[in-house]
């Protein structure tokens, strides 16, 4: 019977790794690799390798291994364009059902940033970005929309990721998270929708620029799938 807390364990340190893009998209390996680099024995890495891909971070190669699940152009652009339908939409909700001490608590969690170039704390800041939006979408009493927000951006982590190493945008997207609660509190929808399409539009194009600089590999498929 394979040991539980240690399957648990090792799931959370390679997805982590493959949030924070150590494990690289598009890269291959066979499990005897993760065996030695996370220090945990076959079961626990069999075990964590199937919830990954059943999350669809890995796919399995027959006759080899696995591979990061690539991160696309194409991705990108697709769960952007989700984002700014859901998120827009659940903002229209927000502003006119919220209470006022519900929009209050959003002033409140608007206050966090990260430290360019110490990848923990970005890993640490895009879960607290998730929280704010999903928090934002919860006032919109809707939780099935909350719900779908809350997956899209978990999906999106990888690829937020990849956008923070570009340049040092911290106070930037620290002062659109007080911009966006701040008219969400005002119940300001034209500036509250213009905001967040603001947010979402300059975070694709952030994504997008590293990727176009990312330099191409021997194989195309070790990286990126275009």
């Amino acid at each position: 019977m394979p040991d539980l807390t240690q399957s648990t364990q090792a799931y959370t340190e390679i997805k982590r790794d493959i949030l924070t893009c150590r494990l690289e998209p598009g890269s291959r390996f066979a499990q005897a690799q993760l065996v030695t680099q996370y220090a945990y024995g076959l079961t626990p890495i069999r075990e964590a390798l199937k919830r990954l891909e059943q999350e669809g971070f890995v796919r399995s190669i027959p006759r080899f291994g696995y591979r990061i699940t690539p991160v696309t152009t194409t991705d990108v652009e697709d769960l952007y364009d989700l984002r700014q339908v859901l998120e827009t939409g659940a903002l229209r909700l927000a502003i006119e059902r919220a209470s006022d001490a519900q929009v209050a608590e959003i002033e409140r969690q608007a206050s966090f940033r990260y430290t360019f170039g110490d990848p923990a704390s970005y890993l640490s800041f895009l879960e607290r970005n998730v929280q704010f939006h999903v928090q934002i979408a919860q006032l919109s009493n809707n939780r099935k929309l909350a719900e779908l927000i809350g997956s899209v951006l978990n999906q999106m982590t990888r690829i937020f990721n990849l956008g923070l190493d570009l340049r040092d945008s911290a106070e930037e997207m620290q002062a659109d998270h007080h911009a966006l609660a701040a008219a969400i509190a005002r119940r300001d929808l034209p500036s509250a929708l213009a905001q967040v399409e603001a947010e979402i539009a300059a975070s694709r194009r952030r994504v997008l620029e590293m990727l176009s600089r990312r330099p191409v590999p021997a194989d195309p498929n070790d990286w990126l799938d275009r």
